[in-house]
């Protein structure tokens, strides 16, 4: 009897599913986002996202910053954009590169992501997207953890690989390395929880 190999999917398979469809390809395989993230969760989207937007506007940044549900297509070197084996839809991405961006989305590596930890599936943000991001060399990478209010900052070195993380609780101030002047202060997100 022969083996069959499992289908592997690529950006254009994913523009075929259906538009309710939450999942992600992640090296050609379909990983399934549901349930639906907690209150907790998105509240920290919530802050998070208007933190860093409002940074960016007071200080006229040319980045932008999106919220899940919003495609990020990771794209090899000299890969077709449609032939792409990754599509993720980070928490929350930072864009700072305008060509990147397209009225689906963004194609290639963000400066920033941050992923808040689901309680389902932890290990698709510390193991699966570690490793995925550290691949497209996203210059920063946070993981947000609500249940045991951790922060793992993952940072690039000279564009090589991440440094080991520098670990934070939620009653730490966090500067946010792709800019020289923006410190998060996880206190005041700890008290809306």
């Amino acid at each position: 009897m022969e083996a069959r190999m499992p289908k592997v999917y690529t950006y254009a398979d994913y523009l075929e599913f259906p538009e309710d469809a939450r999942v992600e390809l992640i090296d050609g395989f379909i990983y399934d986002m549901s349930p639906a993230p907690s209150r907790k969760h998105q509240k920290i989207v919530v802050e998070l996202t208007t933190l860093i937007n409002n940074y960016l506007k007071a200080n006229k940044k040319p980045c932008e910053i999106y919220t899940a549900p919003f495609d990020v297509v990771l794209v090899e070197e000299g890969q077709d954009e449609k032939q792409a084996k990754n599509v993720v839809q980070p928490d929350i991405s930072i864009i700072c590169d305008k060509k990147k961006l397209t009225e689906r989305g963004c194609v290639g590596a963000p400066e920033m992501i941050i992923e808040v930890v689901s309680e389902y599936n932890p290990s698709h943000d510390y193991v699966r997207k570690l490793n995925l991001y550290n691949q497209f060399k996203v210059k920063e990478y946070w993981i947000v953890n609500p249940n045991n209010q951790t922060i793992f900052v993952y940072r690039l070195k000279d564009n090589e690989d991440y440094l080991p993380p520098e670990v934070y609780t939620f009653n730490d101030k966090v500067k946010v390395g792709i800019f020289e002047d923006l410190i998060i202060d996880f206190a005041p997100i700890k008290e809306v929880l």
